[in-house]
């Protein structure tokens, strides 16, 4: 999962003969930035693309690792020192955030920019009918197959027919069982349970607290209810994501607990999934993977990377540029 974050301590250094007022406000196109992110995407948009675009702005870059900078972003928001002009938020921690008060108003951004910008972005991005945050990205799910196995068990790679085999949670689950039976236990549907958790996610027609109550959406104990079985009926690999074994199943290298292979049959990934995940740890695998949009009722999507401004901000016109930008 990847995170980016920007922290600006904002100091505006505008050019000779500026008044106070412009001093406080700041322009579009001069001024400072600092921009803190967690990774090198936005870096390097900046350095091939904004820099040259706004040459009268001094923006300064600072990378922090994405599973520490909530712990450093926190502390400067709290004490308003050291804060960046813009920063990225990571879909994981992102509401914290955007719900804080602390973020600039960029709903004129918005409005002026509409017609481009998928809606969920936007919605994710809002408090209380306003815009906080935007993002140039969208990560979409699907689900990718290995073909040399749907070859093997199903007896076609193609995707429409293979799409058949996962039209809903009842043939996700029955093909499941088809795999294990006719690999004799070898051929599971998943590596980690987390996977097919994400397409749950998606389904959910309430968020996890109401009135500062938990509240458990009915499709969750849909989730455990299926997980069990894929569990128990050791349907799925048994490893975590994001651990070696979910690695491995990508190369066709997983072994269960007592050294037998285990051939992994797909994954739940978003855009990003496919191109720094699956690619980037399974080359021995590339050309045997197919992509369908498996059993989701509803589209679902997993992360993606939003931009915002700091309240406090003392060039917000120049924060706002950058983001629209």
């Amino acid at each position: 999962m990847k995170r980016i974050l920007f922290i600006m301590g904002a100091a505006l250094m505008l050019l000779g003969g500026c008044s106070k007022q412009a001093a406080q406000t700041g322009s579009a196109d001069s001024g400072s930035l600092k921009l803190w992110i967690f990774t090198d995407e936005i870096g390097e948009m900046v350095e091939k693309y904004y820099k040259p675009a706004y040459p009268g702005v001094k923006i300064e870059v600072t990378m922090t690792p994405t599973d520490q900078f909530p712990n450093k972003l926190d502390p400067a928001l709290a004490s308003g020192q050291g804060v960046p002009d813009v920063f990225s938020l990571e879909a994981d921690f992102a509401r914290k955030y955007i719900e804080s008060g602390l973020l600039l108003d960029i709903t004129d951004l918005y409005e002026a920019n509409k017609s481009k910008i998928l809606p969920y972005t936007v919605e994710f991005g809002s408090y209380n009918g306003k815009v906080y945050a935007m993002s140039w990205q969208a990560a979409p799910g699907a689900m990718f197959y290995r073909r040399s196995l749907a070859k093997k068990y199903l007896g076609t790679d193609d995707p429409k027919v293979v799409q058949t085999y996962f039209t809903d949670m009842n043939k996700f689950m029955e093909t499941a069982r088809l795999l294990k039976d006719k690999s004799n236990g070898n051929c599971v549907v998943i590596s980690a349970l987390g996977d097919v958790m994400k397409l749950f996610l998606g389904l959910r027609k309430q968020p996890w607290t109401v009135n500062n109550k938990l509240v458990i959406d009915p499709v969750m104990e849909e989730f455990l209810d299926i997980a069990y079985e894929l569990h128990d009926k050791r349907l799925e690999g048994r490893v975590g994501q994001w651990s070696e074994g979910w690695f491995a199943g990508m190369r066709g290298e997983l072994k269960d607990e007592t050294g037998k292979p285990v051939e992994v049959f797909s994954y739940f990934l978003p855009t990003w999934g496919l191109h720094y995940v699956l690619k980037t740890n399974a080359p021995d695998t590339s050309g045997d993977w197919a992509m369908i949009s498996g059993p989701a009722s509803t589209a679902w999507r997993w992360g993606g990377t939003w931009i915002c401004a700091y309240k406090g901000t003392k060039n917000p016109a120049a924060a706002k540029e950058f983001i629209r930008y």
